[in-house]
């Protein structure tokens, strides 16, 4: 079998393992829900309600029926893009979600463009000038954010640069975005949450791949034949790490899935996360279904392109 054709088979199950996880997933997602307390026909109707109105509210929006029907349908649904109805709003959930996963994504989106540069450059630094004061610090400050979760930073960011300084306001609205400096505002302290958590676990793998590289032979013949460590690490050593390098930033990347909701929870801001809070409290089924798989897909999705890109980055992993 030639290597190319064993690669293409090895990416074939690892897509065929995602999808076969997202189906148990989605199972565990759909009876979890099942499992909160409370009955969400009383909720909706009040204690005042009699017997016989929960009863026929129940039958109206099928919850009378066994659960593993209702989950092949929710399933049906779901592959045919129909997010089913929202037991609260009586609004089609897709419509409920469409703003909120762009807040979301904005979110991720600038959370992204802060860390990913600045984790990089700190994490190719440190392997750089491996065992210097700044290597030393920037190892000691990893350490201590990864130790830190994420509500306490962003506890922390809120006493620190709303309450004591005043610099930002202690909620953020992505509304908030007429102007450069109200952009600023409305994400400097979600981004400032997120970017702690995973700029340390990007850090700490960047400097790990481009370390492993520069321990290889032909990069100490470079160096042996009198390139500088600049050019050693970025000229020889780089290029071949950025598999290693790219696969860190998405396994570091699928940290904003958790993080985004203690984040949006903490902050207020208008995202998935904070819809699906919400709906929990009111016990709408449908709209948690749907938020949680969006957060489940977008981790697996993730992982699996970590999966992938160390795949093709790495022959020995292909046998």
């Amino acid at each position: 079998m030639s290597a190319s054709l064993a690669t293409w088979i090895l990416v074939a199950q690892r897509l065929a393992i995602a999808l076969l996880t997202l189906v148990i997933v989605s199972f565990a997602v759909f009876f979890a829900t099942e499992m909160l307390p409370g009955d969400v026909a009383q909720i909706l109707l009040g204690q005042a309600a009699t017997p016989e109105a929960v009863a026929g509210l129940r039958e109206a929006m099928g919850l009378d029926e066994p659960a593993l029907l209702r989950f092949l349908g929710w399933m049906r649904g779901l592959v045919s893009g129909d997010f089913g109805t929202s037991y609260v709003n009586d609004m089609p959930v897709a419509e409920l979600i469409g703003d909120r996963l762009i807040n979301s994504l904005r979110l991720a989106g600038v959370t992204t463009a802060v860390s990913v540069p600045v984790s990089l450059v700190l994490g190719i630094g440190a392997a750089m000038w491996r065992g210097s004061f700044f290597d030393r610090t920037v190892s000691i400050l990893t350490i201590s954010v990864i130790s830190v979760p994420e509500f306490m930073v962003a506890t922390l960011a809120v006493l620190i640069f709303a309450v004591w300084l005043g610099w930002l306001p202690a909620l953020s609205y992505g509304a908030d975005t007429g102007s450069l400096a109200a952009m600023l505002k409305a994400y400097a302290m979600p981004v400032i949450s997120l970017s702690f958590v995973i700029s340390a676990q990007m850090i700490r793998m960047t400097r790990a791949a481009v370390i492993e590289t520069i321990n290889t032979p032909y990069v100490e013949m470079a160096l042996l034949k009198g390139a500088g460590r600049v050019r050693m690490v970025l000229v020889h050593a780089l290029p071949n790490a950025l598999g290693p390098i790219a696969n860190a930033v998405a396994l570091s990347l699928s940290y904003l899935v958790g993080g985004v909701i203690i984040v949006e929870t903490i902050f207020n801001y208008p995202g998935v996360a904070k819809l699906m809070v919400d709906a929990v409290a009111t016990r709408d089924l449908p709209l948690i279904q749907s938020c949680a798989m969006i957060f489940c897909v977008s981790y697996l999705t993730l992982i699996t392109l970590a999966d992938l890109m160390a795949i093709l980055s790495n022959p020995r992993l292909r046998r």
